[in-house]
Formats: C-alpha cells, structure tokens, sequence
C-alpha cells in the first residue's frame, strides 16, 4: 500500500469536524473545506477566483498561501466551522502548506 493512501484512510472529514483539503499548483494553490460523509464541499477558496486574482500578483507563491489560509476560515468561520481536520496530501508541511495552516489558524480554525 502507498503511503499516500495509508495516510488517506486516517484524514477523514464528519459533520462535526470537516476535512480542509489544500492543493498546491505551480501557478495556484487551492483550499477546500470538505465534508466526507456527505460528500459535499461546504466552502473553497483559490487563487484562481477573481477576486483573488486581482489582489495578488502571482498565485503561486507564500504570500498566495497566505491570503487563500485567511479567505478560507474567513469563510468557514462565518458558516460555524471552528474544527477542521488538516489534509495537506502529498505535500510535505513545508513552503506554502505551512503558510496557508498557519494563516488559516490566525484567522480563527483550529487543527
């Protein structure tokens, strides 16, 4: 079994603490607040968004990860989402994962 699926069988997302889900691209970085027993996304933020888009000037570096970390629980906390699950993937916590955890932590999730 590979590690990124051992890793996958213990990050799960419940009603009562959702999984935040982060995708890191060369260009964009993407953050999805997701519930996995429903199987719904319940809020998302990205540096693709148009609104994003035009406050930052490239998508793809730390200071991206930060402001997607502070739009995200920004989003969640205004839904009730106060606990998360951290589901970085295949990233290592490092570079712009970390950067978008802690942001996101700043802005009032806890994980």
């Amino acid at each position: 079994m590979s590690r990124a699926k051992r890793k996958k069988k213990r990050v799960f997302g419940t009603s009562e603490r959702p999984r935040l889900v982060v995708y890191k691209g060369i260009r964009n970085i993407q953050a999805q607040v997701v519930n996995d027993e429903n199987g719904t996304t319940l809020v998302s933020a990205s540096t693709i968004q148009k609104d994003m888009k035009k406050k930052l000037k490239h998508g793809g570096n730390v200071e991206a990860a930060k402001a997607v970390g502070e739009a995200i629980a920004g989003a969640a906390v205004s839904k009730g989402i106060k606990k998360v699950v951290f589901d970085r993937g295949w990233s290592l916590y490092h570079g712009r994962v970390k950067a978008l955890a802690e942001a996101a932590r700043a802005a009032g999730l806890e994980f």
